[in-house]
């Protein structure tokens, strides 16, 4: 199987006089508009991520140049800016929620010199799901995991599963690892919560080789040009560090 394309997106809108080191935090809405057109025009096919964890697990074929588009945190601009370009492409994608947060901001991200911004709340993450988009969880409090003990760990992914679904009426399938941070205690903690995927910052393609839950993926940031971005999916397949693996599992 040649590899899946999974793609990071955080923000979309626009974002004049943000911090340039943090760009892979935005998104503008005109490149974001390219882009989507670009996959396109190229022959991607943008697929959603319980086919693709069906697809990697060899359950159901995949089109020849499969691609999945992630969205870290919730914000309300994925609901006014993203989703109305996707929806006119017919573009599934995921939306990862903090849990204790819907509702709220992303004052995670005070003390690195950022202003929060607003995160959807429950009407809003129902009203996403109902377009056809699906919400996974992205802990409770969007803490880096691989820091924490392992009751912490269990308890962020546990718990947010679980209020997300009380939220939304329906399983909560998906979760990422805030920050990318995680180690063998967070992917096992993963699979103990049931989850079926959990996506990283790992920058490479996913193959079936991967364990489903550390999966990797390739961050799109503020300044990548159209053809910067082809290059990401086209050459950087490669991780540059070895993935986390459940012993004993099994790769299809």
């Amino acid at each position: 199987m040649k590899p899946m394309q999974i793609l990071m997106y955080h923000r979309v809108g626009d974002f004049p006089g943000r911090v340039k080191s943090h760009g892979a935090l935005y998104c503008h809405l005109p490149r974001f508009k390219a882009q989507m057109q670009m996959f396109k025009l190229l022959g991607y096919q943008v697929i959603s991520l319980d086919d693709a964890v069906a697809g990697l697990a060899g359950q159901i074929m995949l089109p020849a140049k499969p691609l999945v588009l992630t969205f870290d945190d919730a914000y309300v601009d994925f609901l006014e800016q993203a989703a109305p370009v996707l929806k006119a492409h017919g573009y599934p994608a995921t939306v990862y929620a903090v849990s204790s947060l819907v509702g709220k901001t992303s004052s995670w991200v005070g003390p690195e010199g950022l202003e929060p911004a607003p995160l959807m709340d429950a009407a809003q993450l129902r009203e996403i799901q109902a377009m056809g988009f699906t919400v996974g969880s992205h802990t409770v409090s969007h803490l880096r995991l691989a820091q924490q003990s392992d009751e912490r760990i269990h308890s962020e992914l546990r718990d947010s599963k679980h209020v997300l679904e009380d939220l939304l009426g329906r399983r909560v399938d998906h979760f990422c690892y805030p920050y990318g941070s995680h180690d063998l205690r967070c992917v096992e903690a993963a699979a103990q919560a049931d989850y079926l995927s959990g996506t990283t910052c790992q920058r490479a393609a996913a193959t079936s080789h991967d364990d489903p839950l550390s999966l990797p993926r390739k961050a799109v940031s503020r300044g990548d040009s159209l053809l910067g971005l082809w290059w990401k999916l086209r050459f950087k397949d490669a991780p540059k560090h070895p993935a986390i693996r459940r012993p004993g599992h099994v790769a299809s």
